[in-house]
């Protein structure tokens, strides 16, 4: 019974996870007109092995220097409270497959985050918590929303610390899978849903990054969320990016160089491919290049917290996409999906915030509200 009311504060205070949805972007093209045109990864697989040292396929963003190891990769290294060394792509996906191989930075209060985020604020995570070796957290956003904190989850993973592992996002416009070491531990069904709960769906850029939650000026909430204070006697505290693989589906597209926003929706059905400044020639829905292989359900790793989404099947048909579509109530998956594809089994054995950088702009902006629930679950605990 304890471990469940023990499980059940952690679920609270991975509350504080949702808010590491980011709140700023250049030009949100939901609000604004004239914002310029993501450029598209396109049709080409973006292999990049960071041991071999950086590429120019990501920007460092400001305050950030990274460093490169031989074996273990890029080096994201924490040595003050300030410091949330991160790098953004600088080109997009229209629905994809990301896999990332990294060792998460340790220390408590400190946060390691892989996530895609669109210039309207659609938003896929994953993060971990230096001071918890044992799980993963996943985390979606619409547009923005942090209005509610229903769509976090937890997944098990062997000492994610100490040891490289593979994670996966695969995003088609019917379904998002969160997969480990090519087991999928997270399903979200596309339902159609609006507002928070909202499917993630408009082109998206890639950030890698690690950052400070366990800081002095950050809410209760937020630092308990994170284990606690940054204890500084311990640093530096280093993550550790081995590989990344980038696959672009190009919203259905043959090949892409652009993705146009055509009115302020965000839906992924108003969005043009563009080739070359003329509309790209698309197929009858975003698929899986034939350079993957096919990942199997894992029969161990299952999220934690399930949330509620809606299910949309869609089918493109002209470079306007217009869609056929229909939508039935579902849930977010905790038991993984029949079949997912992962990148080849020989990829090797992935973060951010405010003035501290990417994913986490951050749940420092996790006010009373959370440390109110936090409080009550450990209130409930000590009766």
């Amino acid at each position: 019974m304890i471990s469940k009311f023990l499980r059940a504060a952690t679920a609270t205070l991975a509350v504080a996870s949702v808010v590491s949805a980011q709140t700023y972007t250049d030009c949100d093209p939901t609000k604004r007109d004239g914002c310029p045109n993501p450029k598209a990864v396109g049709s080409q697989v973006v292999d990049i092995d960071f041991r071999k040292g950086g590429n120019a396929f990501f920007k460092e963003l400001e305050g950030t220097k990274i460093t490169y190891d031989p074996e273990l990769g890029a080096v994201f290294s924490i040595k003050k409270e300030t410091d949330a060394p991160t790098i953004a792509s600088n080109k997009y996906i229209f629905f994809g497959q990301v896999d990332v191989t990294v060792r998460a930075a340790r220390g408590t209060g400190i946060v390691t985050s892989f996530v895609l985020q669109s210039d309207d604020l659609d938003e896929i995570d994953w993060e971990w918590i230096g001071s918890d070796n044992y799980e993963v957290q996943t985390n979606y956003f619409s547009k923005g929303c942090t209005e509610t904190y229903d769509r976090g989850g937890f997944s098990n993973v062997h000492d994610p610390i100490n040891t490289f592992h593979t994670y996966t996002i695969r995003w088609t416009p019917e379904q998002l899978d969160w997969i480990i070491d090519g087991n999928v531990v997270r399903t979200l069904k596309n339902t159609g849903e609006k507002g928070c709960s909202g499917y993630p769906q408009s082109p998206m850029q890639i950030k890698l990054g690690t950052w400070v939650a366990g800081r002095k000026d950050a809410p209760e909430g937020t630092i308990q969320w994170a284990g606690g204070l940054a204890n500084w006697k311990e640093a530096p505290f280093d993550g550790y990016y081995q590989s990344i693989r980038i696959q672009d589906f190009m919203g259905g597209a043959k090949e892409a160089t652009e993705y146009q926003y055509t009115d302020r929706s965000g839906t992924w059905q108003s969005i043009r491919v563009v080739n070359d400044g003329k509309p790209a020639e698309i197929s009858s829905k975003p698929t899986l290049p034939a350079t993957t292989s096919t990942a199997k359900p894992s029969s161990t790793s299952t999220s934690s917290v399930s949330t509620t989404s809606a299910t949309t099947f869609a089918t493109v048909t002209s470079s306007t996409s217009t869609v056929a579509s229909s939508a039935t109530a579902s849930q977010v998956s905790i038991s993984p999906s029949p079949t997912v594809n992962t990148p080849n089994a020989g990829v090797s054995p992935v973060p951010s915030d405010d003035s501290t950088g990417a994913a986490g702009r951050l749940a420092l902006n996790v006010g009373n509200a959370v440390a109110m629930g936090v409080a009550a679950v450990f209130g409930y605990l000590l009766l």
